[in-house]
């Protein structure tokens, strides 16, 4: 049996090590959309902090629409906002020079969909990672048994509470480090070596 994940904006590092490690990686689409969750958010460390980054959304059906329905909002300027982060928080990093310019690509796209951006940005990802993992969609809503299910699992506001190794960080000398956030925050701190970390 698959093993189901939630589709992930710029995934945790927990999130893409399971991805890496799962042989058949499934990713829910036939779900009720979940708001306030990994689907559309991820965390970054800047110099004030861990701040989260949120992709505004449409739900075309309300609060009964599918996640493969979840459209994209661009009422606001969110792209800018978001590059900008990534931008103030990881210039001082090792690799960011090496890294930016395929962030900035997905940026400069305007995506219709939340699976169309999150399919990119995670095929992004793995190029990054040197990564050769494929990956499909449910066909139908699968039934979550447990709460060991990626989806819960990873859903939840307590991951980034996951205690994981210590690695270089950027603002490390003023927040201590953080586990778990972004994997942007893995690249551009570690570069290729993070897959070993991974």
């Amino acid at each position: 049996m698959p093993h189901v994940f939630p589709t992930a904006y710029l995934p945790s590092i927990k999130y893409v090590s399971l991805f890496l490690k799962t042989e058949n990686a499934t990713i829910e689409i036939f779900e009720t959309y979940q708001k306030q969750s990994c689907r559309t958010r991820c965390d970054v460390m800047t110099a004030n902090g861990i701040q989260t980054l949120t992709v505004p959304v449409i739900k075309v059906n309300g609060n009964h629409t599918l996640t493969k329905d979840i459209e994209i909002s661009y009422k606001e300027s969110w792209q800018q906002v978001h590059l900008r982060c990534l931008e103030s928080a990881y210039r001082k990093s090792a690799y960011f020079d090496y890294y930016f310019p395929y962030f900035e690509k997905i940026y400069k796209q305007k995506f219709s969909t939340l699976i169309e951006l999150n399919e990119y940005s995670l095929k992004t990802i793995l190029k990054l990672l040197k990564a050769k993992k494929e990956f499909s969609y449910t066909e139908d809503f699968e039934k979550i048994i447990d709460n060991i299910d990626y989806r819960i699992a990873l859903s939840k506001n307590e991951t980034n509470k996951m205690e994981m190794p210590e690695y270089y960080q950027v603002f490390a000398d003023r927040h201590g480090f953080i586990s778990n956030l972004s994997i942007v925050d893995l690249l551009f701190n570690e570069g290729p070596s993070s897959i070993h970390y991974l």
